[in-house]
């Protein structure tokens, strides 16, 4: 007996990661190379919520925390996060620095343009409707 064919193309998680890919691609082109996305969520989460451990910081940004920790390290060379010891050798809070901050502010209307371009083919009723969903899935 012949089992139904499983076409790729029509698969939740193929159509994600070409919509991923989309924004990726439009998000590499407008920053050209300054700084990668992950990271950006980083910056973007720290100016919004505050100072943090990278422990919250991963779970915040939805990013594992190994890889967290990789992108703070990154960061931190760039002049952009620093790390302030709590007295406790396990947990460091993580914060922007000035520059950080001054990077931060350059970014938002170049991130705005980028989500804007990202679902530019929808209309603005298909925008809102997607937005709600992707909420709920995640």
């Amino acid at each position: 007996m012949m089992t139904r064919r499983y076409i790729v193309d029509k698969q939740v998680g193929f159509m994600l990661r070409k919509a991923h890919q989309r924004h990726t691609t439009i998000f590499t082109e407008r920053v050209r190379s300054k700084i990668r996305p992950s990271q950006f969520a980083v910056i973007a989460k720290l100016a919004e919520v505050g100072p943090m451990s990278q422990n919250e910081l991963g779970r915040l940004t939805a990013i594992d925390t190994a890889t967290v920790k990789g992108v703070v390290d990154r960061l931190i060379a760039k002049g952009l996060l620093a790390q302030v010891s709590t007295g406790d050798s396990r947990r460091r809070i993580t914060d922007l620095t000035p520059e950080g901050w001054r990077f931060y502010e350059e970014m938002v209307p170049v991130a705005k343009q980028i989500t804007s371009e990202t679902l530019e083919p929808l209309t603005l009723e298909e925008r809102a409707t997607f937005v709600r969903l992707l909420k709920k899935l995640g």
